[in-house]
């Protein structure tokens, strides 16, 4: 029962359109990544300008709530924007509303740095509003970028490509890390200070407060350069095909991107529609993909309460360690500079290189292998880190190697995978409805981290930061378990792996070393 515009999809040639799609799509995931972790590099800024204590030892810090508040509320507009736009996408197309996710992005970014108030109080409140907001772009564009990559590219470099969307992450915490540290490098060169040990009161630049503004607006500037080339891209041919019904549009939209003839085939569309007719909240769907909805969920949601425990409790554990100076021998834009320093190293030589690794080995290894070997080896370095805590604390080259090791494996590993697998293993009319639910899961993970396992680090205590990594390290552990609900999806076509294509696909009905076993099976004979 397969369509011609499909199959065409599927075998297609790698081609530059393809490789701009990437380009288009990872442009939001960079902007999402520097949205969402360039606050780390400042909020002790904010700290020291909003609740500076004249009185106090220590340098001024943002209260547990308020610093929860700053860092989770982005999280918490993502996890809404992801479930809206996702169910969206599924009901408009994924075309319509690609370009507003942006808008929103661009809006909030700028506004956040223009947070406004007479009081510390109203200038935080303003900030997580519009951080808020933030996020809900931010989340809209998680689903979208997945199943539009998902449903352009070819069967066998489709997980490859997706991979690259999702590295752009990678590419935007580097980014980060690295424009907090130039900006804050110029800003210590033109505005010096005493440290807060010499003198209290002038160890805070005045200027500061201009600083961290201008790092959080600079994450509008990537979306903007994006917006027009995403609205110049046509609505995915399956999403045409199969849920508009318009097989002659799909097939004219994909013949002029692959530059190809291709057979419309109408009377095909009804049959096909037919036989994939039931909702997201069915039996049907639930016996058929309940499964894998399930595992999808959990596995997002246990990895990102590790990734962003890891990413936004940095800026906590760099100085325990003795990565940065203490607080009390820097100046404000001096902690600044050290912190997205530290931020930058790491994400450098461990977070990017894992995303990559994905991208070259994902289509060799399969995303279940690589997420099993992902989970199993962050939970092994954080129980390291966890159980030798003082050994490891008294060498920190040894606890740099580790940590930048877990960053690795996370993203060379579930944090990848996990973005890839909801984008293949859902029907084209729930795809990205799914795909929201699964990242929204992953974002509500991440809240866990966030007002959960931050706690346990913010004051910079031995005691709780060890006792956050043994949690992290039975988290993933668990995590390693629920990817066998999942299955292994490379090479073969979305609507082989959902059952879109009329048959009993084994990827919907057998378990996941079952399916394995038969996939190679397959290939065996077909070579």
């Amino acid at each position: 029962m397969g369509l011609e515009v499909l199959e065409a999809l599927d075998s297609a040639r790698t081609q530059w359109y393809h490789v701009t799609a990437i380009v288009i799509a990872g442009m939001g995931f960079f902007t999402d990544a520097y949205d969402l972790f360039c606050i780390s590099t400042v909020s002790k800024l904010l700290g020291r300008l909003y609740y500076f204590d004249p009185s106090s030892q220590k340098p001024g810090k943002l209260p547990l709530k308020v610093n929860n508040f700053v860092t989770g509320t982005a999280l918490v507009g993502t996890l809404a924007g992801q479930l809206v736009f996702g169910w969206l996408g599924d009901k408009l197309g994924r075309k319509k509303v690609y370009g507003v996710t942006l808008l929103i992005m661009v809006t909030c970014a700028i506004c956040s740095g223009l947070s406004f108030g007479s009081t510390s109080k109203s200038v935080m409140t303003s900030l997580c509003f519009f951080r808020f907001w933030l996020g809900f772009g931010i989340g809209g564009d998680y689903p979208l970028s997945a199943t539009i990559m998902s449903e352009y590219a070819n069967k066998r470099t489709r997980g490859a490509f997706i991979a690259a969307v999702f590295a752009m992450q990678g590419v935007g915490i580097i980014f980060a890390g690295l424009m907090s540290m130039l900006l804050s490098a110029i800003f210590m060169s033109n505005f010096h200070a005493p440290t807060y040990e010499e003198n209290r009161v002038l160890s805070t630049q005045r200027e500061a407060d201009f600083l961290w503004r201008i790092v959080l607006m600079i994450g509008a500037v990537p979306a903007m350069l994006t917006y027009y080339w995403r609205m110049k891209m046509p609505e995915t041919g399956r999403y045409t095909a199969i849920i508009e019904g318009n097989a002659k549009q799909a097939a004219a939209d994909m013949a002029r991107v692959l530059d190809i003839e291709i057979q419309a085939q109408q009377d095909k569309i009804a049959d096909f529609k037919a036989a994939n007719d039931y909702p997201l909240m069915s039996n049907e769907f639930f016996q058929r993909h309940g499964r894998h909805l399930i595992g999808t969920m959990s596995t997002w949601f246990l990895l990102d309460i590790a990734f962003y425990s890891q990413n936004l409790t940095q800026k906590d554990i760099f100085p325990v360690m003795g990565l940065i100076p203490k607080e009390l021998k820097m100046n404000a834009i001096q902690e600044v500079y050290q912190t997205s320093r530290a931020m930058f190293v790491i994400a450098l030589l461990g977070t990017f290189p894992g995303y990559w690794f994905t991208v070259f080995f994902i289509e060799r290894l399969g995303r279940f292998k690589i997420q099993l070997i992902g989970f199993f080896m962050m939970s092994f370095f954080m129980f390291v880190i966890g159980a030798e805590y003082n050994y490891v604390k008294a060498h920190k080259n040894v606890f740099a190697l580790l940590y930048g090791l877990t960053f690795f494996f996370a993203n060379f590993g579930p944090n990848s995978t996990t973005f890839v697998l909801p984008a293949e293993l859902f029907p084209t009319r729930v795809r990205s409805t799914c795909h929201a639910l699964s990242a929204a899961s992953g974002k509500a993970g991440a809240m866990v981290g966030v007002f959960g396992i931050q706690s346990l680090t913010v004051d910079n205590e031995v005691g709780q930061i060890r006792k956050a990594m043994l949690l992290l390290a039975v988290t993933n552990l668990v995590g390693f378990f629920c990817t066998f609900l999942v299955t292994e999806t490379k090479g073969r076509s979305l609507e082989e792996i959902s059952g879109e294509d009329g048959g009993d696909s084994e990827f919907t009905a057998t378990p996941p070393v079952g399916r394995v076993s038969m996939t190679r099976q397959r290939s065996e004979e077909t070579m």
